[in-house]
């Protein structure tokens, strides 16, 4: 019948009016934090080809999971689950790289070497910056945002010995804050 017809329409219309609600708020807020992550970096420019050098080298050695597993020694049995790019807050500034949450950890890495003065300032080496945090040491993941900046996103990573890691400028926030928290009350859970 007609009424009918119209009725299948009018309802087809209306769900994929909200499929284009929900792609849009996602589009928006993955440009928004793309443009975060972007701007925490020093330089803009140096981000953007971070980023491009990042995904290349995520390409040449197949995958974010062989990544981390050469980075973390991880054993055959421990999965990665996620992997984010964002930067890790430290006392000399924002250092770029990858957060790993696997099925026994969340840990960083930067995405390349940085450069310190070892044996009293006799020479310069170089090492990436890592970060690891077994599940079962990891108290909390307090997701948050900058009261003045409010565009400005964080997750503090808190450990049982109350160590803080302040991870920031993510390109996917949301999906990492549900990750993280969903990791961490499933582990916690199991140890109940």
């Amino acid at each position: 019948t007609y009424a009918g017809t119209k009725e299948t329409v009018k309802n087809a219309l209306s769900l994929w009016g909200r499929k284009v609600g929900e792609a849009s708020r996602k589009a928006e807020d993955l440009s928004r934090n793309t443009w975060q992550h972007l701007r925490t970096a020093p330089s803009m420019t140096e981000a953007a080809v971070g980023r491009i050098a990042q995904g290349t080298k995520v390409l040449a050695e197949g995958g974010h999971d062989r990544i981390f597993r050469q980075a973390f020694s991880a054993p055959p049995d421990e999965q990665l689950r996620k992997s984010y790019a964002c930067y890790l807050s430290t006392s000399a500034g924002p250092v770029m790289g990858v957060m790993y949450l696997s099925t026994a950890r969340v840990a960083f890495c930067s995405d390349t070497p940085l450069s310190y003065e070892a044996h009293a300032g006799d020479n310069t080496e170089w090492s990436y910056y890592k970060v690891a945090i077994p599940l079962h040491r990891l108290r909390a993941a307090i997701p948050s945002a900058s009261k003045v900046k409010p565009a400005e996103k964080f997750i503090q990573l808190v450990s049982m010995e109350n160590h803080e890691f302040w991870l920031m400028g993510f390109v996917n926030y949301s999906s990492a804050v549900v990750h993280l928290q969903e990791a961490l009350s499933g582990f916690h859970n199991l140890q109940a």
